[in-house]
């Protein structure tokens, strides 16, 4: 820790005319959990306040104790907890409220955005009857009137059609519909304090910067106090007024976010500024990174004109054939391991669900120790073609080829799909639920080899003890349970069980958007280095276009089911052709407040230019 900083200590600087009152008061909060007879401090000393209309984040690594404490003002901690201190919400004491006080509030004078909506709405009740429910229980007034300000608020948050949202039920609704659905619901009553817990972390770049658009006019509307609790700096830096930087249960700095992204004084916060991923350090030579803002809006000049729809298709398809020529011309040497021609891929007719098609003609290539990139929103067929690749779903209609064997009906011959998958490897999007949480990781990581024949006994234990030195984690783990590992762990155990049969293809699936910025930088460092050093070819699929730029050695857009722009990584992300691209590209949040506004603005530009 460095001199000048005082851990815990926010100045809480003399009021500002211009900012509302204190909502937020916290004073000496710390958080214990009772641990095999121990008392583990979550949280130690917290000392902040927010203001009507201002957003705090409060950003760290899992584990750092930014939920557990947010947690705690609301009484919604596990019961082998214990909080102290003062949490005063408008001047009036939270801690040590009888239970009835808190239900009260809750809801009411506080609400709660969740993470992950899917786990946080009740899937067998629509989205109205939610949203009715909160209403009611706070406000004595009728089911007309309910459902009359449920409308208003689903209209506030920007859905589309409010009345069909309304009726839905939140697994007929996309992951940004049901983030908005949660907003809504968490507005209701018209909170003094809204506190969001990683709002915007399943969410792809183009639906996030809509949340946080959103986020952002609510909080001009409804003057409320914000508390972000995240891991993403990009959306720090879009959206947060000031900064409080946890570690191990303390406040290691805060500042406004001009302060904190300028001149951040603590090591860890340089530390964690420095691991986040952004767009231009891919393409960045002896240390000079490329502005890829000024780039995109150099590119994206011509575009920002009114253009006929019927040319900007047009353009995308002529541009997607060139780019597939050239790529064609520069072919690396030997055979593809995955090679896609005309490929269209299609989910199957289930009961009276017709059949539905998410891909159609695609064209893709990767060579022997090539990283590609497939990126675009959620929807647009890119965990389609990952899944396809391992024989997961048939393809209906094109040739699909993996590492030289024909697999567009592979589903007919069972035999020639279970040879070829034993030369893919995949890593999930989620490595909690990829594992089995009954088998030690050794018994996971060695499931893969003992099941094809390839090792059993001793030789199959020293395999286990070579996967665990590859992916940089300590032997004496292989008898450790995948709940005792943190999600950076977990992840390195599903790379080293992907890599277990040493495959010639690894199909990567979303591996690091949940993991915390300082994680993934050590989880895509790792990556990288096995990359290099075993040769696999590799399909990342991503929303993250930071972390393509990163790992890619070449990258697919894809939109609606369709590859509408592929080149190399420079050519994509420095010089993207196909307005779709450039949109995605706008959409991308950068750690750097000023920077972020710049962005914003060109994507308000690139909306207003009528750029689908």
């Amino acid at each position: 820790m460095t001199d000048n900083i005082t851990p815990n200590q926010d100045p809480a600087p003399a009021h500002d005319p211009a900012k509302g009152a204190v909502v937020l008061e916290v004073r000496d909060l710390s958080v214990d959990f009772g641990v095999d007879k121990k008392w583990v401090p979550a949280a130690i000393g917290l000392n902040y306040e927010v203001r009507a209309g201002e957003v705090l984040a409060i950003v760290g690594e899992s584990g750092s104790g930014k939920s557990a404490s947010s947690m705690a003002l609301l009484g919604l901690l596990p019961s082998n907890s214990r909080v102290s201190g003062s949490v005063r919400l408008s001047g009036k004491e939270l801690l040590g409220a009888n239970a009835a006080n808190i239900r009260e509030v809750r809801g009411k004078d506080v609400a709660v955005i969740f993470q992950e909506p899917m786990t946080a709405l009740n899937p067998v009740y629509t989205v109205g009857a939610q949203i009715v429910e909160t209403v009611r229980l706070h406000n004595e007034v009728s089911p007309a009137q309910a459902k009359e300000r449920a409308l208003r608020m689903l209209e506030l948050v920007e859905l589309p059609d409010p009345e069909k949202a309304f009726r839905s039920y939140p697994h007929q609704l996309s992951g940004g519909q049901r983030q908005r659905a949660m907003i809504a619901q968490s507005l209701s009553c018209d909170p003094k304090l809204l506190i969001a817990d990683e709002p915007t972390t399943a969410l792809d770049v183009t639906v996030q910067a809509e949340i946080l658009d959103l986020m952002r006019n609510l909080r001009n509307k409804l003057d409320s106090a914000i508390v972000l609790i995240t891991h993403d700096m990009g959306v720090v830096a879009d959206l947060a007024d000031r900064i409080a930087v946890m570690r191990q249960g303390l406040i290691v700095e805060t500042g406004t976010a001009e302060q904190v992204f300028r001149n951040p004084r603590h090591e860890y916060t340089q530390a964690l500024l420095a691991a986040v991923p952004h767009l231009g350090q891919g393409g960045a030579e002896a240390g000079e990174e490329v502005d890829v803002t000024a780039a995109l809006a150099a590119a994206t000049h011509a575009e920002l004109e009114s253009v006929d729809p019927e040319e900007l298709v047009r353009r995308e398809r002529e541009n997607a054939a060139a780019l597939a020529a050239a790529a064609a011309a520069e072919r690396p040497q030997g055979e593809p391991v995955l090679e896609l021609t005309d490929v269209a891929i299609e989910y199957p007719k289930q009961g009276r669900v017709p059949a539905f098609r998410a891909v159609e003609g695609a064209n893709l290539m990767i060579y022997p120790g090539q990283v590609v990139g497939l990126v675009g929103e959620s929807g647009s067929g890119k965990t389609t073609i990952g899944r396809a690749a391992v024989g997961l779903l048939p393809v209906a209609a094109g040739t699909m080829r993996v590492v030289g064997q024909d697999i567009s009906a592979a589903k007919k011959n069972g035999k020639q799909l279970h040879q070829v998958r034993r030369h893919i490897g995949m890593v999930f999007q989620d490595p909690s639920s990829s594992l089995n949480p009954r088998l030690p990781i050794g018994e996971s990581i060695g499931e893969p080899m003992f099941l094809a024949g390839e090792a059993k006994g001793s030789g199959l234990q020293k395999r286990i003890e070579a996967l665990l030195d590859q992916v940089e984690l300590p032997r004496s783990y292989r008898n450790r349970y995948p709940h005792e590992l943190s999600g950076g762990q977990k992840q390195r155990v599903g790379i080293a069980r992907a890599l277990s049969l040493k495959p010639k293809l690894m199909v990567a699936d979303e591996p690091t958007s949940a993991l915390d910025v300082s994680v993934q930088a050590k989880v895509l460092e790792l990556f990288q280095n096995l990359q290099k050093d075993l040769g696999f070819a590799c399909l990342f699929v991503t929303h993250d276009l930071a972390v393509v730029d990163v790992l890619a050695d070449r990258i697919c857009v894809m939109q609606r089911g369709r590859i509408v722009e592929q080149g190399t990584r420079d050519q994509i992300l420095r010089n993207p052709q196909v307005p779709y691209t450039q949109r995605l590209l706008a959409a991308v949040p950068l750690p750097d407040p000023e920077k972020q506004r710049e962005r914003r603005e060109l994507r308000a530009q690139l909306l207003a230019s009528g750029v689908e």
